[in-house]
C-alpha cells in the first residue's frame, strides 16, 4: 500500500536567514529564503525578530494558498536546547521555554521551533524537531576540556550532518549504523563531527571551537582572549557574528573573496587558504578518534560551492581514504523525510524530559 500524501512544513532559522518550504511527502512545492542579517542589526536581540519572521512566513502561506489547516505537521530545525541522542523530538512548552531564555546557548536556530510551537497551538498539528543542533551523543573521553569545571559540550551540525551520512551510507550500499564516517559541516558556522556506528561520539563546537567559519571565530589562543577590553555584548559579536572571514576581510561572502583573489588580492587568498587548513586539520584530528578506521570523509554544506576552497581540503585530506562532497545541505529535504516517517509510524516521537 502506497504511503498516504502529507502536507510539511517545514521551517529551518540559520545564523542569518529564514527559510521555509511546504512538501508534499518528499516533494517540494515552494521553497523561500528570507535574509535578517541587516535587520538583526538594528536590535538588541535577535528574537525581536520572531513576531516578524512569523509574519512573513504566514504572508507567504496565504500567497501560495497554503491555510494552516491543511498542514498535517510542522517540522523545524532545531535550537540549543538539552543535550539529548539525535532523533525526532516534539516541541513542548518546555522545550520553547529552554530554547526562549538561552539557558543552553543562544543562537537564532531558536526562533524555529518557537515559532512552529506558536502554529501548532493555533492548528492543533504536531510539531516536532528532527536531529538537533543540541543532539549529544558524545563518549566520556571527548568531555574533558582540560580544565576542571569547564566541559566540552555537543552543540554542532547535526542534522546536515547525519543527512550527509544517510546519503553516502546508502552510496556505500551499507546501513548508516555500520559505519565510521567524518562528516564536515561547512557553511556559516562550521563543525567537524566523527560518526562511528551511528553516533557523533565528537564533534568540534558549533559556537566554540574548531576551525574560523565566515563569521565565528573558532578555536582561538585562550590566554590572548584575556587581554581583550570589551563589553560581554561585543566579545561576543567578535566571536560569532562578526568573527572569522568577516573579521579580516569585511564580509562572509565566499563568492565575493574568490573575486577578490582572481583580481590578485593577497589578503584574501592567505585568509581563505587559512580557513581550508584548519578545517583540514580538525579533519585529521577526528581520523585519529576512528584511529583510522574511516569508511569515508564527507563534505557538505554551502561553502562546498566553493571549488578553490574544496580543492585545497581534498589536497590535505585526500590520503585518509574516499571523499564525498554533497554540495549545499539536504537539511530541508531531511527535516521532511524525518516529518514522513513519524506520520508513517516508522519512527516514535520522543519529549525531552
Amino acid at each position: 500500500m502506497a504511503d498516504k500524501e502529507f502536507t510539511i512544513l517545514v521551517l529551518n532559522m540559520g545564523s542569518l536567514s529564514m527559510r521555509c518550504a511546504i512538501y508534499k511527502n518528499d516533494k517540494k512545492l515552494f521553497e523561500q529564503q528570507t535574509g535578517f542579517d541587516t535587520l538583526a542589526e538594528k536590535l538588541d536581540d535577535f528574537m525581536e525578530l520572531k513576531p516578524i519572521l512569523k509574519n512573513m512566513l504566514l504572508k507567504l502561506l496565504s500567497q501560495h494558498n497554503i491555510s494552516l489547516e491543511s498542514l498535517d505537521i510542522i517540522v523545524s530545525r532545531g535550537g540549543l536546547g538539552k543535550p539529548s541522542p539525535g532523533g525526532a523530538y516534539e516541541i513542548d512548552k518546555e522545550m520553547c521555554d529552554i530554547l526562549a531564555t538561552g539557558k543552553y546557548g543562544r543562537h537564532p536556530s531558536a526562533m524555529g521551533p518557537l515559532i512552529a510551537h506558536e502554529l501548532s497551538v493555533l492548528t492543533g498539528k504536531k510539531s516536532i524537531i528532527i536531529d538537533p543542533p543540541s543532539t549529544d551523543e558524545f563518549e566520556p573521553l571527548a568531555r574533558i576540556s582540560g580544565t576542571k569545571g569547564i566541559q566540552r559540550k555537543s552543540a554542532f551540525h547535526a542534522l546536515n550532518q547525519k543527512a550527509g551520512a544517510r546519503k553516502a551510507a546508502k552510496l556505500l550500499q551499507k546501513p548508516y549504523e555500520q559505519l565510521n564516517f567524518i562528516v564536515a559541516h561547512l557553511g556559516g558556522g562550521i563543525t567537524i563531527g566523527t560518526h562511528a556506528g551511528g553516533r557523533v561520539i565528537d564533534s568540534t563546537h558549533g559556537l566554540s571551537e574548531g576551525p574560523f567559519s565566515p563569521e565565528r571565530a573558532g578555536s582561538l589562543p585562550t590566554l590572548e582572549l584575556l587581554d581583550i577590553t570589551a563589553s560581554e555584548k561585543k566579545i561576543k559579536s567578535a566571536l560569532v557574528g562578526k568573527g572569522g572571514l568577516f573579521s579580516y576581510l569585511g564580509t562572509t561572502d565566499a563568492r565575493e573573496i574568490e573575486k577578490r583573489i582572481s583580481l590578485g588580492d593577497d589578503k584574501a587568498a592567505l585568509i581563505f587558504e587559512a580557513m581550508a587548513y584548519q578545517i583540514s586539520k580538525d579533519i585529521g584530528a577526528m581520523a585519529t578518534v576512528l584511529k583510522g578506521n574511516i569508511d569515508a570523509i564527507i563534505l557538505t554544506g554551502s561553502l562546498t560551492k566553493s571549488k578553490l576552497l574544496i580543492n585545497w581540503i581534498t589536497e590535505s585530506i585526500s590520503f585518509l581514504g574516499k571523499i564525498f562532497i554533497f554540495p549545499g545541505e539536504d537539511e530541508m529535504l531531511a527535516l521532511a523525510q524525518g516529518a514522513i516517517r513519524i506520520l508513517n509510524g516508522r519512527e516514535e516521537i520522543k519529549l525531552m524530559n
